[in-house]
């Protein structure tokens, strides 16, 4: 799908966006329901992703450094985050673990400077290395929310993302963000790397990603999770202290 100029995208009739940009919203649907559970249904993220898209094109403004497509394509994965969260999707008590492990490998790492090692964070928690593992299994609800869930001082980043209302992110630049995310990203652990790179960007499901590395498929799912809460960690002291 080519990207319009603003000047047409002004002319467009609230149906003329919805059928020009209704291939966004599955796509973006798509990529997100092949990550979540089968509980989640694919119509509903779709349903959610196409108010998104009302909600951008009613919101866009002339003068908007990012494309209407690039707007869009944030407000729709808002959407679709929303209705994941008001499905109680991820109990609250899966939240509460995903915090807990990132505040203890925060720590971990201000303190010895290094990536934080799982005896480390067990022993932080007051864990078995064995139980920590089984916490983060547990924590695999948080493979799409760990980021957007990151806590910004008294904010959620997903929820500055998914609404219009004044927040973090007005005072710092995207492109900021995406740039210390990719840094962050290089600078996991080797396996950790791997993974992410694998299921991100290869698109491998868990069990293919075993198959390559040699490793089960509740291991790389072990090891998933840590990357992306280590992730969480680190992007929550970048832009508290940004």
């Amino acid at each position: 799908m080519n990207a319009r100029s603003s000047v047409e995208f002004f002319t467009l009739k609230e149906d003329d966006v919805v059928e020009i940009y209704t291939p966004l919203v599955k796509r973006i649907a798509h990529h997100m329901a092949s990550r979540l559970p089968a509980s989640i249904q694919f119509d509903d993220l779709v349903q959610a992703g196409l108010i998104g898209l009302l909600e951008a094109a009613r919101n866009y403004e002339e003068g908007h450094n990012a494309s209407f497509e690039t707007y869009a394509g944030i407000r729709i994965r808002g959407a679709m985050l929303d209705e994941i969260r008001k499905n109680d999707w991820a109990p609250r008590s899966v939240q509460k673990k995903a915090r807990m492990v990132a505040e203890a490998v925060r720590q971990i790492e201000r303190e010895e400077g290094r990536d934080a090692r799982a005896q480390e964070i067990a022993d932080k928690l007051g864990l078995s290395v064995d139980d920590y593992f089984h916490m983060l299994q547990d924590a695999s609800g948080q493979r799409v929310l760990s980021l957007e869930e990151t806590v910004v001082g008294d904010e959620v980043l997903g929820d500055t993302i998914s609404d219009n209302r004044p927040g973090v992110l007005d005072d710092m630049h995207e492109e900021d963000i995406v740039e210390y995310l990719a840094g962050a990203i290089s600078g996991l652990p080797e396996r950790e790397r791997l993974v992410m790179a694998l299921y991100y960007v290869e698109e491998f499901n868990l069990r293919e990603i075993g198959t390559v590395i040699g490793l089960s498929e509740s291991r790389i799912c072990q090891i998933h999770n840590q990357a992306n809460i280590r992730l969480r960690a680190r992007l929550e002291d970048f832009l508290n202290n940004g």
